[in-house]
């Protein structure tokens, strides 16, 4: 290293004001390789603008798009025992946890709310994909069970958005104990009469799919999400055939009756709020509902009714 490269160069970037860029201003589309801008990413609800892919977008900002004026109320999770088996692969469980703690500044991979969709209360919960991937364990499956329950009690409709791997491998048996007792919190949402509408988000796989996130009253999925049980590779490891075009893509899965529609991000907001009402026989805000007919008409039609002749008895 010279004199140009250590003082400089350093004496000319201070004096020109030179910064360095942080790497993530540039976002690339999986899809069409463009780069975007991240603000435009953020502003258009992390969709891309040209190729309409929709990226992993976090629980938040998920929330703040989706609810009336982004306004919401975050639930507590229940506290659950942090690393029940002791487990450790490359790294210990607690490590991971803490891990995905700091960088996300979440609990844990569920996040609940409560908030309204055009006036109507709602409870929302929602995976976030970047906490351990979205994985099911002993505190999400708590988590997701507070939400039913919670919708319960409020007598509140429930929206749920999935982004999940399955199954939180270090949680092993505990894990998958989570699946039959997420089912029977939906089949008491269900006897208390209220509606259960999954949004399926890229991706929804595994032990999730295989239990809450496929017992919904409506089925909506994002386009190009991928939803399923096992990943294509292994199926086809498995079965040893080629897997057609597009297989557990939502478009995929719409067209063979799995999901009941495929929707935008930007209109999950008003479709599922026109559901809700449907579902809830509520009107439509500003809806003008027609007048009730004079109340002498009808006393004419009663008197009219009663003065009628009775029907001659045949033999």
């Amino acid at each position: 290293m010279n004199w140009i490269t250590s003082y400089v160069r350093p004496r000319l970037n201070s004096m020109l004001g030179r910064r360095e860029m942080p790497e993530n201003l540039w976002i690339k589309c999986p899809e069409s390789g463009e780069m975007v801008f991240h603000r435009d990413l953020e502003d258009n609800q992390w969709v891309v603008p040209s190729s309409g892919y929709h990226m992993k977008i976090s629980a938040r900002d998920r929330l703040q798009h989706f609810l009336d004026n982004g306004a919401f109320e975050v639930l507590d999770n229940p506290e659950v025992p942090l690393d029940p088996l002791k487990f450790r692969d490359q790294k210990k469980y607690v490590d991971r946890l803490r891990d995905s703690k700091a960088k996300t500044g979440l609990d844990d991979s569920i996040v609940n709310a409560l908030g309204s969709l055009e006036g109507m209360p709602i409870v929302a919960c929602l995976h976030d994909f970047s906490f351990m991937g979205g994985s099911l364990g002993i505190a999400a499956g708590e988590a997701i069970v507070k939400a039913f329950m919670t919708a319960i009690e409020q007598h509140r409709p429930l929206v749920l958005f999935a982004a999940s791997g399955g199954a939180r491998m270090q949680e092993g048996i505990l894990s998958l104990m989570q699946l039959p007792r997420t089912t029977v919190a939906v089949e008491m949402l269900k006897e208390a009469g209220l509606p259960y509408i999954v949004v399926l988000t890229n991706p929804t796989t595994g032990g999730v799919s295989a239990s809450y996130a496929m017992l919904g009253d409506i089925h909506i999925a994002e386009p190009g999400a991928v939803i399923g049980f096992a990943g294509a590779r292994v199926i086809e490891q498995t079965i040893r055939e080629k897997l057609p075009e597009g297989f557990q893509r939502s478009e995929y899965l719409l067209e063979h009756g799995m999901v009941d529609m495929v929707v935008h991000r930007h209109e999950l907001r008003p479709t599922i709020a026109r559901l809700l009402r449907i579902l809830t026989k509520r009107p439509a805000e500003n809806m003008v509902l027609p007048a009730p007919e004079p109340a002498e008409e009808t006393e004419d039609v009663e008197q009219d009714i009663a003065a009628a002749p009775e029907p001659a008895e045949t033999s």
